[in-house]
């Protein structure tokens, strides 16, 4: 059998912000569909910076980077959106949108693909009851507190059951027993096709879960053994 082709592929990757050194140096990796990793590193090493060249909100200095099967410095932004839509973000200042309530926040992804009204508040209203948030479906994110924006944007980059899942320390604000809780919410996601990637600081989860770690270090990938990070789990 053919082996599987990469849904995320970077080559010899560099970013630089500006004239400044290089934030992240030739970064080469294949992340699979069903894989977990787990990206992490010391304050300033460059995970956040990755995300968001995985995400394609910043554009990497030179290199190859191909999201399903495409090379993004060759494709429109109209194009880019589309990719974005296969994808579920949980950024670490949240982007939650004030105006909307918690259950709109969380339907939203689903009015952007076209659900119906009906059926995308009935997963929105599923999906906060899970994560312990049934009791405040009608709230405005800036009531809430940061381990409840954290559930709520964790929710909404769920909701979809996206392709590529990317969390940028994503349980930094909520008590060990949630965090626990969404690492098995993730961990579903992965047994059911997504990729994921969990930027974090807590080192009990990489050690604990036992999944490919990533690890950056002054802006480069140290561990050695590339070929674990393209192992579908």
């Amino acid at each position: 059998m053919p082996k599987e082709e990469p849904i995320v592929m970077l080559s010899k990757v560099m970013l630089h912000y500006g004239d400044g050194a290089p934030v992240l140096k030739n970064i080469s990796l294949s992340l699979h569909k069903r894989s977990f990793h787990f990206l992490t590193g010391a304050s300033g090493a460059g995970k956040t910076s990755l995300m968001r060249l995985l995400y394609m909100g910043i554009r990497h200095s030179s290199g190859k980077l191909k999201i399903f099967g495409q090379d993004v410095s060759e494709i429109s932004q109209e194009e880019q959106c589309k990719l974005r839509q296969r994808m579920g973000v949980v950024f670490q200042d949240f982007n939650l949108l004030n105006h909307l309530t918690v259950l709109e926040n969380v339907a939203l992804p689903l009015k952007v693909v076209g659900e119906q009204p009906r059926r995308r508040e009935h997963q929105a209203k599923e999906i906060l009851d899970w994560v312990g948030l049934g009791n405040c479906f009608n709230a405005r994110p800036d009531t809430l507190s940061g381990g409840q924006k954290q559930r709520v944007a964790i929710a909404r980059a769920v909701i979809t059951r996206p392709d590529i899942l990317l969390a940028d320390e994503p349980t930094g604000n909520v008590d060990e027993t949630i965090a626990n809780k969404l690492m098995s919410l993730f961990y579903g996601m992965h047994k059911m096709g997504t990729c994921v990637v969990v930027a974090t600081h807590y080192r009990q989860f990489v050690d604990t879960f036992h999944y490919n770690e990533l690890h950056i270090e002054n802006g480069c990938i140290t561990d050695g053994n590339q070929t674990k990070w393209d192992n579908a789990l």
